[in-house]
Formats: structure tokens, C-alpha cells, sequence
């Protein structure tokens, strides 16, 4: 089984997982920030209130990732999650601004993520004399493969940070692919809700019961060349069309 099926059959594990990656975000009695409406982006912002786009802004407004973190990041979901010929991997779908964000609404995210990462470099450095960005993919690939498992027996205590490192970028990576358009909709070909065709109550179930509809109102409410036409109505609240 390829890596990128074997987390598509964990998304419903991973999802559930979710709710302990914002959980932390909810806390109480603190400040609220608020903007006025020239500074609240609401380009992606749809269902978001005026108090919550405040906050997000403020969020991004911040900075805790450097660069050369964010580019190792960058490099972690693409092996994680990497692009094939048919869909785009986890970069493309943004995840490490993803990562980024919740790193910063999460703060108990911030010393594992941080800590995971020079305990990423220092294992690479240790082993091939390089940081991890400038490593071959295969080298990559081979630290990645020593800490991408459980160790329950406790028989690599060396490598207890990385794997308890990886667990959780990974959880993050899988969440911010699969809650993106890119990961929802053309990797695991989730469209949403789309309206049907509605013909009205079948025949039988009006003639069981003795009733039958009005032609003046199925002309007005199941033509279905008409569906897309806006209904009218007069001031008395009867419908027109």
C-alpha cells in the first residue's frame, strides 16, 4: 500500500484527532482583539464573524517559525504527503502555512514543533554532516523511515523525540491537506452537497392517500426547466411563478 492510501484510511482517525490539535485554541477570559473593517482580510473567510477574522489577522500579524524552519517544514509534508500525477502533494495545498498558523493559535505546538526540528537536524548531521533541507531524498527518506513508527518496547530510546516529533507533524499534515479544497475535493473527490431533481410526491403515494396536486401548482413548483428561475410573489404571500 502506497503511503498516501494508507493515510487516506486513516483521515477518519486523523480528523477525530483534530479536535485535541484545537481544543487548546478555546481558552477563556482572554482579550478578544478587534480590527476595524479596513484592516479584516475577508477574502477566505466565508461564515467567519467580525471578532473571529480579528483574530486570525492578529494571528498572522505574529511570527514564531523562522524561515529555515518553515523551509524544513516545507520539505517534511512533501514526503509526507507528496504530489502525484494526479493531484498536487501537501506544499501545493499549503499546508506548511497551515502548520504555521496553528503553531501560533496553539502555543503548546510551539516547543515541540521548534524541538522536533533541531532534533531533525541534529540526527542529520550526525549522520551525513549536512542539515536536513541540503540531504538527498533518500537520506531524508531514511531518518524519516526510523522515526515514522511506534516504539512501545522503548528499544530506540535515541529516537524517542523524533518519533514523538513526526507523530505530531504528521497528524498536522494530514489534517491541513484533508481540510483543504486541494485535498478534499480532488484527492479524495468530495464535491458537497449538490440539489437533485425533485418530480413531487409519487403517484402511488397520492392515489394511496386520495390526493392529487393542483396543475396550476405544478406548473409553478415542479417544472424542472424552470428550477433555476427565482420564485415571485404577491403581497398577500401567494405565489406567482
Amino acid at each position: 500500500m502506497q503511503r498516501r492510501d494508507l493515510l487516506k484510511n486513516l483521515l477518519i482517525a486523523s480528523v477525530a484527532g483534530t479536535a485535541a490539535v484545537a481544543a487548546p485554541g478555546c481558552i477563556r477570559n482572554t482579550p478578544e482583539p478587534t480590527l476595524d473593517d479596513t484592516q479584516l482580510d475577508t477574502g477566505n473567510a466565508y461564515g467567519r464573524t467580525p471578532v473571529e477574522l480579528a483574530r486570525d489577522a492578529k494571528i498572522r500579524e505574529d511570527e514564531y517559525l523562522t524561515e529555515g524552519e518553515l523551509e524544513t517544514i516545507a520539505v517534511l509534508v512533501d514526503l509526507i504527503l507528496p504530489a502525484t500525477a494526479e493531484v498536487g502533494g501537501a506544499s501545493e495545498a499549503e499546508v506548511p502555512a497551515f502548520i504555521e498558523f496553528i503553531v501560533k493559535d496553539i502555543p503548546s505546538h510551539q516547543l515541540p514543533i521548534r524541538g522536533g526540528l533541531m532534533w531533525l537536524n541534529n540526527e542529520s548531521k550526525d549522520r551525513y554532516g549536512e542539515p536536513f533541507t541540503a540531504l538527498a531524498k533518500d537520506r531524508q527518506t531514511a531518518i524519516l523511515d526510523d522515526i515514522a513508527y511506534p516504539n512501545p518496547e522503548g528499544k530506540r530510546p535515541q529516537l524517542a523525540p523524533g518519533i514523538k516529533f513526526f507523530d505530531r507533524l504528521r497528524n498536522l499534515t494530514v489534517t491541513g491537506y484533508y481540510t483543504s479544497r486541494l485535498g478534499v475535493r480532488d484527492d479524495l473527490g468530495y464535491s458537497g452537497n449538490a440539489p437533485n431533481v425533485w418530480d413531487g410526491v409519487p403517484q402511488h403515494v397520492l392515489d394511496k392517500h386520495g390526493l392529487a396536486y393542483e396543475p396550476e401548482w405544478l406548473a409553478k413548483c415542479v417544472d424542472q426547466e424552470r428550477r433555476n428561475e427565482p420564485a415571485a410573489w404577491d403581497d398577500a404571500g401567494r405565489l406567482l411563478t
